[in-house]
This record gives C-alpha cells, structure tokens and sequence, in this order.
C-alpha cells in the first residue's frame, strides 16, 4: 500500500523558519487575511481545488504533499475518482446566467457529473436545492459517492423561477486521479507524537474549513521555533475519505500517537468547545478541560460521540487514538453551517488568535507534563531554610506558595503535575515556576531522571 502513494516532499529540514514573534492581535489578523486569501477556491474531497489550497498552505509552512491513487483500497473504502470544475450555470430562454458557478461555488452539488441539456421546470426542480429555512442563503450539498448533478440557489430565488426552457451546464470532470492531502512533521525530542488535522476539502466555508487551516498554519509556524518534547505531525486533508486513508496507509506508524486533536470551526464568536476522545480520560482531553478552566470564560466539554469530523476516524475501535476535536461554536450548532452566510463575516480575528492560544496553552501543558518525586517527603519541608517560604507571617498564601504546598504534597511518582494542576486549580505557569523553584533547592525531581 505505501508503494501507491506519490509524495512530492518540499520539507527543508536543515532550514529552520524564521521565529514567529507576533501578538496575539497581529496573529489574528493575519490569520484573518489567510482565511480570505483562501475563500474563494473552489475545493472538493480530491481534484486541483484541494492543490491550490495546500500550495498556499505551502507559502506558510513546508508540507509534504502526498497523491494517492483513485480506486486504492483504504479499510472498507476506496479513494474515489477525482472531481475537477472549470465553470457551470443555468440559463433562462433569453440567455441570461440566473444561477452561475463563477458568482458563487456553493451553487453546484459538489462532485456533479458533468451535464449540458435544456430542460422545463418541472425536470429541473428535481436538481435544485435549497434551504425552506433561510431563503436568503445558498445551501452546500454534496454526492461524493453516487453519481449525481444538481445546483444550490436561495430557497427565495427557486420559489420565483418561471416557466421557461432551461439550459443547464455543469463543465465538470469525474476521472480517475488522485486524492491530495498535505503532512507536515516537525520532530522533537522524542519519537512520539502529538497529531494535529484539519480538513481542506470544503468550497467558500470560512468557519467550518477555513478556520481550522488557519489555525492549523499559525499553530505549526509558532511551533516550528520551539525546543519540543513531542513530535508534531500536521495534516490538511479531505475530510472522512482523507483520514480513513491516512491511517490505512500510515496503520503501522499510528502506535506513535500519544496525543491528537482535530481544529475546525474555531473562527467565529462564540465560546470554545471541546469534544473528547472516545477513552474519554485521554491526557489530551484532561489537558483541554483544565485549559479551558483555566480560561476564565465560558466554555463546553462535549462527550465523545461517533458522528462530527474527522476525530470519529481517528477514535474508531481499531484505532484507538487519543484525538479529541476542538472547535467554538460546535457544527450544525450555528445557523449559518453549511451555507453561503458562513463567510467572512461569521469568523473575526479575535476569535482566531484566542483559538490559537488555547492550543498553544495545551500543546505547553502536554509539552511539560510528568511526574515528579518529594525528596523530603516526610511531613513538610522547612521551606524557609531554602528561600521558598514568605517572610511575612499572618497572610494567606498565594498562589505560589500554595503551588510549593500542593507539589510537594502530591509529587508522589504517581500524580502528574496535570493531576496537581487540576486538583489545585492553579493556574499552569505557576505550577511551572513552583516546580522549577522546588527542583533548583533539590526538593523535586521528575521520576524518570535517575538517582
């Protein structure tokens, strides 16, 4: 199976990127202006939209760009026949464009087979779709795997079409080719991984799509400077086909993956959300709830469930992994999913740079998470004999004193300053610095270091 897979590998790994040194408003701008850089590609699960939307990802980080074969078999799939469109329309009697592809890309059922034919009314209605519920938007529809074509158009558009002869035009492909992702692997200390994907296969979606990318990038650029303890491998791919193939091809790779998460939807206003793993009490899902505390602001912890993005594929019983989703308003959840009004105007900067800050502070918090010992674990250190006890009786302990209290307490060899974190309800860069501050004064030190 690896055989049938060309890779085009434009990784340079003995030329570190530059370091990215931005505030978090400079990071959601330019975020914001990938996401519009984007917008108007026309993608689909294969074909040359997903291609042009990974070279720009190229202009932001390196990738490995990797085609694999239509009619490959991938677990109980195949990779399907890839879908290329150059232009497509409906055309009343006097000739005029009344619904056209080059307006808006929402309004072809992605994957049609091509079509030129004129028709009336009635045998057109059975190709058009639209949304009763909010008539001012064009809906996104697909037919990846059952030959089909139609057209999406404002539910108040249809509701005003004449009768009339009607010439319809899809100028489409459906041939074998190949599905496209991107991976990128920044290497760390240690072999083991973190798996961060998003998908890159829907047309101008901004939140649901776009986002996720963006973040994606943004969080790959800013990693790529860091001393890291993981590995960190990236994907941008189709969704449900694009991961199904990954991890088939990649089946023997997967014991790698310690810890996992899938962006999407994390550009528009709404408070963040996490969807766990499918073990539930996975690191990375314990990391996100006390990140996500930690926060200050409203926030949901959502059980894992088979049904959403590609963390389903990732969590599937054969597989296992420990891949949970993060997103802000959930999909399906917000009005404007999988409609023309997920545009520009549904994500903001702000709520970019917040959704990579978050996954940043996760990424520091599995980044620094073990385990240590109390070398003086009978009953209380004197702390003051080693310059870590205030000096000023009378006061309630802050928080460092207390993050000194709780490690020592805890650091037992079994309790992970996560646990700590989480039982303390301190925030992470003061358990760090209580941490660093105990193993200087030869208090602390992690189980895994030898005596």
């Amino acid at each position: 199976m690896h055989g049938a897979v060309q890779s085009r590998n434009v990784e340079k790994p003995d030329e570190p990127m530059a370091a990215i040194n931005l505030s978090a408003d400079d990071d959601g701008r330019s975020m914001y202006r990938f996401v519009s850089d984007l917008y108007p590609i026309c993608r689909s699960i294969t074909g040359d939209g997903v291609r042009k939307t990974l070279n720009l990802i190229l202009e932001q980080i390196p990738l490995t760009i990797c085609e694999v074969p239509s009619g490959l078999r991938v677990f109980d799939w195949t990779v399907p026949l890839e879908w290329n469109i150059r232009d497509a329309y409906i055309k009343n009697s006097a000739g005029e464009r009344i619904v056209d592809f080059r307006a808006s890309n929402l309004h072809v059922l992605s994957y049609s087979v091509p079509v030129h034919a004129r028709m009336g009314l009635a045998e057109l209605r059975e190709h058009l779709f639209s949304d009763p519920q909010h008539p001012d938007w064009i809906p996104y529809r697909t037919s990846y795997y059952k030959p089909a074509w139609g057209f999406c158009l404002q539910h108040r558009q249809l509701l005003a079409l004449p009768e009339d002869v009607y010439e319809v035009h899809i100028d489409s492909s459906l041939e074998p080719g190949h599905l496209t992702y991107g991976e990128l692997l920044l290497r760390g200390r240690s072999p083991d991984e973190v798996l961060i994907s998003c998908h890159v296969c829907h047309p101008s979606l901004c939140n649901d799509n776009l986002s996720g990318i963006a973040v994606a990038s943004a969080l790959a650029k800013r990693l790529s400077s860091m001393d890291l303890r993981y590995s960190y491998r990236f994907l941008f791919i189709p969704g449900t086909i694009g991961s199904i193939t990954w991890a088939a091809i990649r089946r023997s790779h997967l014991s790698k993956i310690k810890h996992g998460f899938v962006l999407t939807c994390v550009g528009d206003r709404g408070s963040p959300s996490y969807k766990a793993s499918r073990r539930g009490d996975a690191e990375i899902d314990r990391a996100w709830t006390y990140v996500l505390k930690q926060s200050g602001g409203a926030f949901d912890i959502l059980p894992f469930s088979p049904f959403g993005y590609d963390e389903r594929q990732y969590c599937s019983p054969g597989l296992n992994l420990p891949v949970g989703c993060f997103m802000r308003t959930p999909h399906g959840q917000f009005p404007e999913y999988h409609t023309s009004a997920d545009d520009l105007d549904l994500v903001c900067a702000a709520s970019l740079s917040d959704s990579l800050a978050k996954a940043l502070t996760t990424i520091d918090v599995i980044e620094h998470n073990r385990s240590y010992l109390n070398l003086k674990p009978f009953c209380e250190p004197k702390l003051g004999d080693y310059g870590l006890y205030s000096t000023v009786g009378g006061h309630s302990a802050g928080d460092f004193q207390m993050a000194l209290l709780w490690l020592l307490n805890m650091s037992d060899g079994e309790n992970s300053l996560l646990d700590i974190a989480a039982r303390s309800k301190l925030p992470w860069e003061i358990i760090k610095e209580a941490v660093r501050a105990l193993s200087e004064a030869g208090l602390l030190k992690p189980v895994d270091e030898p005596s």
